[in-house]
C-alpha cells in the first residue's frame, strides 16, 4: 500500500476464493476489514445495548452509521465539531455510513422526490430538510465515515419495470453527482449502489454505469425489502458477476444467518443487518441450532446455557432460565446479554466461512451449517 500526503490509501485484497465465494482483506487506515464482513449497525452512533468494546469483543471489524438519523439528531455539523464520528461514539476502527435514501423511503414523513434530490419532513419533529447527493456526501464527510454510500433511490417492491427502470436511471445520475461531489479524499472509499429490482437487465444497465463511473466498491442496493429469499438469491445468482470482481461488494440490509451464508456463497463480500440487535432486545436469539425465543415458558427452570458451544457472555455465565427471568422482568441486562450473544454468532459465522474459503471446504461447512440447523433447538429440561 502506498502513502498520499502521509495518508495510507484503501485498497482490497482477495485471499482466496471457494466457488464464488470469496476471502481477504479491505484495508483502511483505521484497521483491516476481514471479509466476507458482517457490519452490526450503529444507528445513531451507537449498537443498541453494547459497549464499543464489547462489539469489537464479537469480532466486528467494522461498525454501520446511518446519516438520516445522525443528520436530525445530533446533526452532522455537531459531530464534527466534536471530532468526528469514531471519537465521538469511542470506535477508532473502521465506519461505514449509509446515504441516507433508504431511511428517507421508510421513515420519512411526507417526502418530495425531484431530480435535485429529495426534501422531506422528519419523523423525529416534523422538520424539514433535504438530502441530495451533495448533502449526503457532505454530511457524510463531516461525520468522517471510512466507506461512504452514494445517495441513492430506492423503490419498494413490488414495483413495475417501468417504475424499476425510473428509478435505476435516477439513482444512476446521482450516482455520477456523488462521484464528483465526493472528489479526492484518500484513505476513504466511496462505494456506487447497483439498483434495478429483480431485473437482470436492469441490473446490468445499473452496473455498466457504475463501472463507467468507478467506485471503490460497489453494493448491490435494492434487495431484502420484503421480496423473500427466493427472489433476493435469484438476483445473487447474476448480481455479483455483474461487479468488478477485484473491488469489495457489499449487500445491503441483509439478514438472517441463512441469508448471509447464502449472500457468501453467491460472491457477497460485506453484509449489515440491525436483526442481531434488534432480536435481542426482544428475547430472540440466533444459535447453530436456529431461533430460540427466551420468553417461552419452557426456559424457566433450565439451567443449561442458550448454547454450550458458544463463549460470549450469556453463554459462558448465565443460564436460560436466567435469561427468561430478565426478559420476563422486562430487566435491561435482557437485551445487553441477548445482543451480545448474538452479535458474538453472527461473527462466528462470518470467521467460519472466511476459515472455510481459505481452506476449500465451504460446501462442507455449508452443509454442516444447515444440518444442525435443521436439527432445531435441544429439547426441553
Amino acid at each position: 500500500m502506498g502513502q498520499i500526503g502521509g495518508m495510507t490509501q484503501t485498497s482490497f485484497t482477495l485471499h482466496a476464493t471457494d466457488g464464488k465465494a470469496r476471502t481477504g482483506v479491505i484495508n483502511t487506515p483505521r484497521g483491516d476489514i476481514r471479509t466476507p464482513a458482517f457490519m452490526p449497525v450503529g444507528t445513531a452512533a451507537t449498537v443498541k445495548a453494547m459497549m464499543p468494546e464489547s462489539v469489537r469483543a464479537t469480532g466486528a471489524d467494522i461498525l454501520l452509521g446511518n446519516t438520516y438519523h445522525l443528520m436530525l439528531r445530533p446533526t452532522a455539523e455537531r459531530v464534527d465539531r466534536l471530532g468526528g464520528l469514531h471519537k465521538f461514539m469511542n470506535w477508532d476502527r473502521p465506519i461505514l455510513t449509509d446515504s441516507g435514501g433508504f431511511q428517507v423511503m421508510s421513515l420519512a414523513g411526507l417526502r418530495k422526490l425531484t431530480e435535485k434530490g429529495v426534501t422531506f419532513k422528519s419523523h423525529i419533529d416534523g422538520s424539514k430538510h433535504e438530502l441530495t447527493p451533495e448533502r449526503s456526501m457532505e454530511i457524510q464527510r463531516l461525520l468522517g465515515s471510512d466507506i461512504v454510500m452514494c445517495f441513492d433511490e430506492c423503490p419498494a417492491l413490488p414495483a413495475d419495470r417501468d417504475r424499476i427502470a425510473e428509478s435505476m436511471r435516477l439513482s444512476m445520475r446521482w450516482a455520477q453527482r456523488s462521484r464528483d461531489a465526493f472528489g479526492d479524499r484518500p484513505g476513504h472509499m466511496l462505494f456506487g449502489i447497483q439498483q434495478g429490482g429483480l431485473e437482470q437487465d436492469f441490473r446490468e444497465e445499473s452496473a455498466k454505469a457504475l463501472r463507467e463511473i468507478g467506485f471503490d466498491g460497489y453494493a448491490i442496493g435494492g434487495l431484502a425489502v420484503g421480496e423473500g429469499q427466493d427472489a433476493m438469491f435469484s438476483v445473487l445468482d447474476f448480481a455479483p458477476d455483474q461487479l468488478p470482481q477485484d473491488k469489495p461488494r457489499y449487500l445491503m440490509g441483509v439478514g438472517k444467518p441463512d441469508d448471509i451464508v447464502g449472500a457468501v456463497k453467491r460472491g457477497i463480500d460485506m453484509m449489515d443487518c440491525v436483526l442481531p440487535s434488534r432480536s435481542g432486545r426482544t428475547g430472540q436469539a440466533w444459535t447453530r441450532r436456529g431461533q430460540v425465543n427466551i420468553k417461552n415458558a419452557r426456559h424457566q427452570d433450565d439451567p443449561r446455557p442458550l448454547d454450550e458451544q458458544c463463549t460470549c457472555p450469556a453463554c459462558t455465565n448465565y443460564s436460560r432460565a436466567y435469561l427468561h427471568h430478565v426478559y420476563r422482568s422486562q430487566e435491561m441486562i435482557s437485551g445487553m446479554l441477548l445482543t451480545w450473544h448474538n452479535l458474538h454468532y453472527f461473527q462466528e459465522i462470518m470467521q467460519g466461512m472466511r476459515d472455510a474459503i481459505a481452506a476449500g471446504t465451504f460446501a462442507e461447512w455449508e452443509a454442516d451449517f444447515h444440518a444442525l440447523r435443521a436439527e432445531g433447538d435441544i429439547a426441553p429440561v
